[in-house]
């Protein structure tokens, strides 16, 4: 009897070691794909500033690198032969996200608050099952929508206030299309955040005397706060990374910063992408550059705005 409670050991760790590595395994494959992709983008982002690039300006070849100072500022995104300036467009990249947000955060909250507390469960069940088909619509499809019905109505709207857009591709636009792409993460998030919370919580302050409205706002969201700055870190996130759609609506404009809700702006991504694929060397190089920055701006974004979170928490 012995042997075999022996033998049964012996299996069953021969099992848990075999579980174990092969989670080792995927975790390495993991982090080896982020390390080596980070590695890629930072060896490519920095060769335009390290290395010289043959480029015939005015009928002379020369040889020429970027100036990493003057690629972070800047009000013109590229002069011939080798000036590229992207600091118009971080402010106009934080600019169009901070309006997305502002948007989208209080429509996602209110939204997961009505799923969850007031609306009847037939109805909620009809609209959580809606937010979870938007969070999974491909970008391209967001960009469509925006250039057949954003567009046209910020071009409506702009004519009101007798300002003639570019037949409606403006900065408003983009934040629009932006904004719907990041309210199914946001309310989903914010959905499980009031779900969680205790009904002994919401029971003793009805119990006290307070309104189901009353309850909603100073007891269920105030219990949520980390929840739903959960959710907004992913949809910031989303949004900063987010290329294919903000490059169909926003109009890529050549110089900056942009603050007119109607005007032409250019964000990070939309510059990586446009025309990569019809440019060789240094304008190829540069776009790597570009997402080098994005890549920095998220991280401390991602870092300020858990900064936040603990603070709120508190």
């Amino acid at each position: 009897m012995q042997i075999k409670n022996d033998k049964q050991f012996k299996n069953k760790m021969i099992y848990d070691n075999i579980v174990r590595y092969s989670f080792l395994v995927v975790a390495i494959l993991s982090a080896s794909t982020i390390i080596i992709t980070a590695v890629f983008i930072f060896l490519k982002g920095m060769s335009p500033f390290v290395n010289s690039y043959n480029i015939v300006h005015d009928g002379v070849q020369g040889s020429y690198r970027v100036n990493f100072f003057s690629f972070l500022g800047g009000t013109t995104w590229f002069s011939p032969p080798n000036n590229y300036s992207i600091g118009f467009i971080i402010i106009n990249t934080i600019w169009v996200v901070l309006w997305a947000l502002i948007i989208a955060a209080p429509v996602s909250v209110l939204t997961a608050l009505f799923v969850t507390r007031i609306a009847p469960k037939p109805i909620s069940m009809a609209v959580t099952y809606i937010i979870e088909i938007l969070a999974s619509i491909p970008s391209i499809i967001y960009g469509l929508f925006g250039m057949g019905v954003i567009t046209r109505f910020v071009k409506s709207i702009s004519g009101v206030f007798g300002y003639q857009s570019a037949g409606g591709l403006s900065m408003l636009s983009a934040s629009l299309v932006l904004a719907i792409m990041i309210i199914p993460t946001i309310t989903l998030l914010s959905i499980t955040a009031i779900r969680a919370v205790r009904d002994d919580q919401i029971n003793a302050s009805l119990a006290l005397g307070a309104s189901p409205t009353q309850t909603n706002f100073k007891i269920v969201l105030r219990a949520t706060k980390s929840g739903i700055f959960s959710g907004i870190i992913l949809g910031v996130g989303r949004a900063l990374g987010e290329a294919t759609a903000v490059s169909m609506v926003a109009g890529n404009a050549g110089s900056g910063p942009n603050f007119n809700p109607f005007g032409l702006t250019r964000t990070l991504t939309s510059t990586m992408l446009m025309g990569i694929k019809e440019t060789t060397g240094l304008d190829y190089d540069i776009r790597f550059s570009v997402g080098l920055v994005l890549i920095v701006i998220i991280l401390l974004s991602n870092a300020l705005l858990n900064f936040a979170k603990r603070k709120v928490a508190q």
